[in-house]
């Protein structure tokens, strides 16, 4: 655990230096902010059900943003092998990469916390979607993030690590379109997998335990997988 926590605060604090990191900020929050002005001047709600999911959409971009750097540049410039050869578990480079990637992302979304308290001091909001919504923005963004990790395990390649991890998110957003137009248990599965089918729930006020374990084991596999590529690394 100690090392686990060691890595996550180094890669924490190059967040906080690194330029991309600002500018997927800057463009999570001008997108977000926009987005905000444009539902509540139009639809004159107390409610951000719209804005959760036109940010689930920006997040496709912004998961695989934050994290393309994160192992492909450890490659690109040879520093994984002294990170290989340390006394560090492949498993405790992965978690803590990851729970670096997490924390800088909940910061992010901390930002827009602004939002519900405009809503509650002009507005009468029912807070239980707005925190509802907020914990499904969370679990979205972990299981982006862990996406965007494994394909950052895959190649030194920075852009090819964001293409990846962006096509594959893509596919599990739009599963649920392609289960709708197929019959049987082919199209439940689609359906099943479907990110965004899983996430409408949350925004809604509802917390359901199967989109909980939907999340947390999209997660689970991810890290798993990214274990394995380094693992598969470490024996070339």
């Amino acid at each position: 655990m100690y090392n686990t926590l060691t890595i996550a605060r180094k890669e924490l604090s190059s967040y906080f230096v690194s330029p991309i990191a600002y500018v997927v900020t800057a463009f999570f929050l001008v997108v977000a902010g926009f987005f905000f002005y444009f539902i509540l001047h139009f639809s004159r709600e107390a409610s951000l059900r719209g804005l959760f999911f036109n940010l689930a959409v920006v997040l496709l971009f912004v998961g695989p943003g934050l994290t393309m750097r994160l192992l492909a540049e450890e490659q690109r410039m040879g520093t994984i092998e002294l990170l290989m050869t340390s006394p560090v578990r492949d498993w405790e480079v992965v978690i803590g990469k990851f729970l670096a990637s997490l924390v800088f992302f909940i910061f992010m979304l901390a930002l827009t916390l602004l939002y519900p308290l405009i809503l509650i001091r002009f507005g009468n909001p029912d807070i239980g979607p707005l925190l509802s919504g907020y914990l499904g923005m969370v679990l979205l963004g972990a299981t982006f993030l862990a996406a965007g990790l494994f394909t950052s395990s895959l190649t030194q390649n920075q852009v090819i690590a964001f293409i990846v991890a962006f096509a594959i998110l893509l596919i599990l957003w739009l599963a649920d379109a392609a289960g709708s137009a197929i019959s049987g248990s082919l199209g439940n599965i689609l359906t099943y997998l479907s990110l965004a089918g899983h996430f409408d729930d949350f925004t809604k006020g509802i917390i359901d335990t199967s989109h909980l374990i939907y999340y947390i084991s999209l997660i689970a596999t991810f890290l798993f997988l990214t274990t394995r590529v380094m693992e598969a690394r470490r024996w070339r």
